[in-house]
């Protein structure tokens, strides 16, 4: 293979894998912060104790889920200078603005929610969660803002043989963007409803003795899932017509990824329209154990579908790398098979190592269940066990 053979491959493999940990951070966040929420507004104990346990969960995914981003910052320094010279000044500022505007607020709110339980006044540490949601969904526009403007290179203007921003409204009032950032969206809530679905089929095959917990979880869950539902197809559909209007022919030659992709949608479409909602009816889901297998085996597959998407969009944009104006071979570094060779082996085996980590440290966590979670726990993370002060170590 070429250097921009491999370079395309490399970005490929590496977004796919920072992907996974993406969409289920967006999807899992609101629903932490739902179940606090009820918590602060109830006062009932075990919404607590779900805010802790998926919590957990969702503390784990992001805290690898960092690492990964930072290996895509990395790969357009190294092998797409050509897109920062040509596009850099109108592509570097939406993504600049989701650094510095949202992702270091989202962390930071992160670290005081983490640290911040029996800390923080109840209300204002419920205000940390809320911020950290927003701020996530501020750091998906952003980037989806970055993404359609490759797409559809509106608000910008040749100048000197670079791009530059002549209209930031319309940069952020992209046609391409508002109906693929609700996919994105909905993709993400369906992901997390999932995950949470099969942790709960899990602990209801096992009998444990957290039945209550796990059917108010699934509930939830079933009912994300629903919406979700609606919200990932509606928007997917919609996307159609205005890529016809912006980028006619774009799903020529992705007809399998687009054809697995919508079977996958219409498959979890029916399990969240149709089969889970009447079995939540007094508990009876609790009770159908080939069901329950079958939902456990279902968990990867909004996965997959959401990177069959991301392949859809960025495979359909081809040859082109900003659209019409500079294409992939133009926009890769001038660095030799060897180099891209090494980058590609180095970061797809660091960013394969994190996943496996992340998705061996969830069904860790998710197979303990709720009884022994360290978040938020007294002498838990950034306490002493004894008095619950602040630890010197972690």
């Amino acid at each position: 293979m070429e250097a921009l053979d491999l370079a395309r491959a490399q970005f490929a493999v590496t977004t796919s894998l920072h992907f996974l940990f993406v969409v289920l951070t967006l999807g899992l966040a609101p629903l932490v912060a739902l179940m606090q929420t009820r918590a602060v507004i109830t006062g009932r104990e075990i919404h607590e104790r779900m805010t802790r346990f998926w919590g957990q969960i969702y503390v784990i995914n992001y805290g690898l889920g960092i690492f990964t981003g930072l290996v895509q910052e990395f790969q357009f320094g190294l092998h797409w200078s050509g897109l920062a010279h040509y596009a850099g000044d109108v592509f570097g500022a939406p993504l600049a603005i989701e650094t510095l505007g949202a992702f270091f607020l989202e962390s930071t709110f992160l670290g005081l929610w983490i640290f911040g339980w029996h800390r923080l006044p109840k209300w204002a540490h419920l205000a940390c969660i809320w911020i950290v949601t927003l701020t996530a969904y501020a750091s998906a526009f952003w980037i989806m803002v970055a993404n359609s403007f490759l797409q559809n290179p509106v608000g910008s203007e040749l100048r000197g043989g670079k791009l530059v921003i002549v209209d930031f409204g319309a940069l952020v009032t992209n046609p391409n963007l508002g109906m693929a950032l609700g996919h994105t969206v909905g993709a993400g809530l369906w992901t997390a409803s999932f995950v949470m679905i099969g942790v709960c089929a899990y602990h209801f095959i096992k009998r444990t003795a957290e039945q209550e917990f796990f059917l108010r979880s699934m509930r939830l869950a079933v009912w994300t899932g629903f919406l979700a539902s609606l919200v990932t197809v509606g928007f997917g559909y919609a996307q159609f017509g205005v890529l016809g209007d912006t980028q006619p022919g774009k799903t020529d030659g992705v007809e399998g990824y687009l054809a697995n992709m919508m079977t996958l949608g219409n498959l979890l479409t029916v399990i969240s329209f149709l089969i889970l909602p009447p079995l939540l009816i007094r508990g009876w889901i609790a009770r159908r154990r080939i069901l329950l297998g079958l939902l456990i085996l279902c968990v990867p597959l909004p996965f997959i579908a959401s990177i069959l998407g991301w392949l859809v969009r960025e495979i359909g944009r081809q040859p082109w790398l900003v659209y019409n104006k500079l294409t992939v071979a133009d926009g890769v570094a001038h660095v030799s098979t060897a180099s891209v060779t090494f980058s590609f082996i180095a970061f797809t085996t660091v960013l394969g190592l994190l996943a496996l980590a992340d998705y061996a440290l969830i069904i860790r966590a998710a197979r303990r269940g709720p009884g022994d979670v360290p978040l938020g726990a007294r002498g838990g993370p950034g306490t002493s066990a004894s008095a619950g002060t602040p630890a010197l170590t972690l």
